[in-house]
């Protein structure tokens, strides 16, 4: 049994600090908790229009079985290069290499009155199983913009924060934190509750579901001010304050057990100011915790920039729809099979001290 823990601003499994005794060039390293973006490890799409475009070039069809299989293998090596947590979503990510707001496929573990899809939840019980074995942590987002608009209401998106989390807790798998949805400052999702001023409901809703006196760690992720940078790339800081965007409202973290960010198309310096507002907010320094970030970029630059500020860095790759490139554009290969790839694990290993194969 894989169990996740959080002792202030570390992360343990198993009861010990992620890393235990690590530095690299004068930096704690112990407690982080690096992770790689795999938000497409459960896909299907029940749509019969779309459906056929994510097919794997050698068979012609779209098999979510082998994508899942597929992915479970190679979850020893990710550990191996010490990359300790993947991160997946019950409704997927953006399939595509560009960005679509009308998304007419339906990949959703949730259906509209918020009850779970049996097809996905097997799914993700052996991808727990897998990742479990591997002594690997798993990130479990529940929504996705473009794929909540399915849910007919917010009592349907409360159900499903509910029913997920009891599922979660039924596993019996101690190697989850979960995030409540990916984003929720960008302004493209359809139900309030789901937005920055009103998310941190569903945070408090998922750490009161319990099992045997135990439930689980939550919180939800906002996009670190990449949808709000100036045209030459650098942040807007005074939007930032006033309008408080791209990092975790008060009440967020002020609901949370960890504090999750996106630091995409950022510079280093941008990234390290993300993870230090994120930590002058005031609800933080009442209660410090964990500050992740688990979307970024393929730039290992900025994992080094996180890690001297003491944050987890996230990889994110969107790649093509050619089974090769990145690990979010649908059929994925989800092997260490590209430069890019090869890069950031080679840089978790370098950091962690970890022997990458």
């Amino acid at each position: 049994m894989t169990k996740i823990s959080i002792q202030g601003e570390k992360f343990l499994i198993d009861g010990r600090p992620t890393h235990q005794g690590r530095s690299w060039k004068g930096h704690k390293v112990e407690g982080l908790l690096f992770n790689n973006r795999v938000v497409q490890a459960i896909f299907d799409d029940e749509n019969p229009e779309t459906r056929h475009q994510w097919a794997y070039p050698d068979t012609g069809v779209w098999d979510p079985e082998r994508n899942l299989t597929e992915f479970c293998a190679v979850l020893p090596n990710y550990k191996a290069h010490g990359c300790d947590a993947v991160t997946i979503n019950l409704q997927g990510g953006m399939p595509i290499t560009k960005t679509e707001t009308v998304q007419p496929w339906l990949n959703t573990a949730i259906d509209p009155e918020g009850n779970l899809k049996p097809g996905y939840m097997d799914r993700l019980y052996r991808l727990l199983r897998a990742a479990d074995d591997a002594g690997v942590i798993v990130i479990v987002g529940l929504y996705y913009f473009g794929q909540d608009k399915y849910l007919t209401d917010e009592a349907a998106v409360k159900q499903g924060v509910v029913n997920a989390c009891n599922w979660l807790l039924e596993s019996g798998y101690q190697n989850i934190l979960v995030e409540i949805n990916n984003e929720a400052d960008i302004p493209h999702y359809t139900h309030d509750i789901l937005k920055p001023a009103r998310v941190h409901e569903l945070v408090t809703l998922a750490k009161e579901q319990s099992k045997n006196g135990r439930r689980l760690l939550a919180g939800t992720s906002f996009a670190g001010g990449a949808y709000h940078m100036r045209h030459d790339g650098v942040l807007d800081l005074q939007d930032m304050d006033s309008l408080q965007i791209g990092i975790p409202t008060e009440d967020v973290l002020a609901a949370s057990d960890f504090a999750l960010v996106h630091t995409n198309e950022m510079n280093m310096a941008n990234t390290r100011e993300v993870v230090r507002r994120t930590r002058a907010r005031e609800a933080y320094k009442a209660h410090p915790m964990p500050v992740v970030i688990n979307e970024d970029s393929i730039a290992v630059t900025n994992l080094f920039a996180a890690v001297e500020e003491y944050a987890p860095w996230g990889y994110y790759d969107q790649g093509e729809n050619n089974y090769r490139d990145g690990y979010q554009s649908v059929p994925v290969n989800w092997a260490i099979n590209t430069p890019s790839k090869r890069s950031f694990f080679d840089a978790v290993a370098e950091v962690t001290g970890a022997k990458s194969r």
